[in-house]
């Protein structure tokens, strides 16, 4: 068996913990958007074994393509963030009420048949 002297290793030849890696940053956020990452925790308020309130955290952190494969597309359907969606959301809901009136006025004059 050898004994390996570290006291005279080069320590120029290697990184130093403190000193980032030249792209490390951009390869985790590349990977973590290219797999997604999902962050969970929940938060308890207990006062004399009584539970007060309780929050559940849930974070999803991903590209938009992977987050599609996962089945999430929320922000597609939410008139707030799309515009697209705000104007279905305004397109049904003039459906809706042109059926209500032509509904109201059918009702309205069948009324007025009726008391001739």
């Amino acid at each position: 068996m050898t004994d390996v002297d570290h006291r005279y290793v080069d320590l120029g030849t290697q990184p130093q913990p403190s000193e980032p890696l030249p792209g490390s940053l951009a390869d985790l956020l590349e990977r973590v958007l290219d797999k997604g990452i999902v962050i969970a925790g929940d938060i308890k308020i207990d006062l004399l074994d009584i539970e007060l309130l309780t929050i559940r955290l849930r974070l999803f952190i991903a590209s938009v393509d992977t987050a599609k494969k996962a089945g999430i597309d929320w922000w597609e359907t939410d008139p707030a963030l799309s515009s697209r969606a705000a104007h279905n959301a305004l397109a049904e809901e003039n459906a809706r009420l042109r059926a209500r009136l032509d509904s109201l006025e059918g009702d309205a004059d069948a009324t007025v048949e009726d008391t001739r």
